[in-house]
């Protein structure tokens, strides 16, 4: 019986220490198939993917990935909470996932394991140092992470295991298996500093972040991604169909702000008590957007949540779309395929599972209407994104991009 592997990834772009991830993950799991969740054009910080959803598919493929599964937008974009639950829901629901693979900065499957029991069990000594801590105005992030420590007591071994991305991600991961009651088994690989280093002096690591912020002087970054990443990147850029920041669509965001109704702002998503005041003010008085994120962020709401809302107003993302997402089972679209991928898809096609291929094909014939609007709102995104290229920017990619097959 084949073993499958799990991975949920942006790819953004990809690099040396993507290929670390999986090629490490296959041997501790001895997996013979691997299947990747993977962000569509946006991501969970709240911002545009580098180049589009079917580029970084290739990119996976040609990494080793058998089959690539594209999360819906939905949960793309939202808080690490609910995306670990539409990553690990889709894994699951699939049938044949053994194991999943995640990087952390912990590198230890039992530290994050402790506190994501604290997190999915919510016994009430910890509520109540939480509430205690919400009380003094700081971000829930920052409030959670004080809470989890005073709780287990154990500060020189939990510290700053909770103010670390990966870690808190992974945490995540794990409160979704328990939540869903699955039996995929996690696994953790710890990120080396490399991994995230800006520093291109030594070393084959580096991190997504400084290839995205320096992308336009790619060659730099040669020794530091595979030979197939840099050449997808090299045609991406050269074509013009690159996509730096959320701040490529400021004009549209800043439109749509100055266009929304009070009520229509506190229906975005993450907007709680009177937010919407603040980025109506600041949208009203903003010409660009770093300076409405700067008017808007404060203690308590982070930068990243702000870029996020900015999205949700964006791409037509309300409140009711996230409830809505949390009382499903999200559809799978596939991305791409190798060899090994159509054998997987042979097997999960004989379930009962929403497997699209076709979207156009999905819109005509399922009769879920909150699936259909879910995929719709990646068609939309999709229509967005392209907005941000240089030139040849198409619409409905969605409907006219075949599955990637290698």
């Amino acid at each position: 019986m084949n073993k499958v592997l799990g991975i949920v990834a942006e790819y953004n772009p990809f690099h040396n220490g993507h290929l670390y991830h999986i090629e490490k993950s296959k041997k501790l799991s001895n997996a013979d198939l691997t299947i990747c969740i993977m962000s569509g054009n946006f991501t969970q910080r709240g911002e545009p993917a580098i180049i589009d959803k079917w580029s970084r598919t290739k990119m996976a493929l040609e990494a080793g990935i058998d089959l690539v599964i594209e999360l819906p937008l939905i949960y793309s974009i939202s808080s690490a909470e609910n995306f670990a639950y539409g990553s690990i829901n889709i894994l699951n629901k699939l049938g044949i996932v053994d194991a999943i693979s995640f990087g952390s900065e912990a590198g230890d499957i039992n530290i994050l394991n402790s506190i994501a029991d604290i997190l999915h069990n919510q016994p009430k000594e910890y509520v109540s140092l939480l509430n205690h801590e919400l009380s003094k105005g700081v971000s829930y992030p920052k409030a959670q992470e004080k809470a989890v420590l005073m709780y287990l007591g154990d500060i020189r071994r939990y510290a700053n295991v909770l103010s670390s991305p990966n870690n808190i991600l992974g945490i995540e991961y794990l409160k979704a298996i328990k939540r869903i009651k699955s039996n995929i088994f996690p696994i953790t690989i710890k990120r080396d500093s490399e991994h995230n280093s800006t520093d291109l002096s030594d070393g084959s690591f580096v991190s997504s972040m400084a290839i995205r912020k320096d992308i336009n002087k790619i060659s730099k970054f040669k020794n530091y991604v595979p030979q197939f990443s840099y050449d997808i990147l090299d045609d991406q850029i050269k074509h013009g169909k690159i996509v730096k920041s959320i701040t490529t669509f400021e004009k549209e965001i800043i439109y749509k702000l100055r266009t929304m109704s009070k009520e229509e702002i506190m229906n975005l998503p993450d907007v709680t008590e009177g937010l919407e005041n603040s980025i109506i003010s600041a949208s009203n008085s903003c010409n660009n957007l770093l300076d409405l994120i700067s008017l808007v962020k404060s203690k308590r709401y982070t930068r990243t949540r702000i870029q996020r809302i900015l999205l949700y107003a964006l791409l037509g993302i309300t409140k009711q779309d996230m409830i809505n997402s949390k009382k499903i089972s999200p559809y799978v679209r596939i991305l791409g395929v190798n060899e090994n991928g159509k054998k997987i898809l042979s097997i999960i096609s004989n379930s009962k599972l929403n497997i699209i291929t076709s979207p156009k094909q999905f819109l005509e014939q399922n009769g879920n209407k909150i699936l259909k609007n879910l995929l719709l709102k990646d068609i939309n995104a999709t229509n967005i994104y392209t907005l941000g290229y240089e030139y040849e920017s198409l619409s409905n990619l969605d409907f006219t991009t075949p599955i990637i097959n290698i």
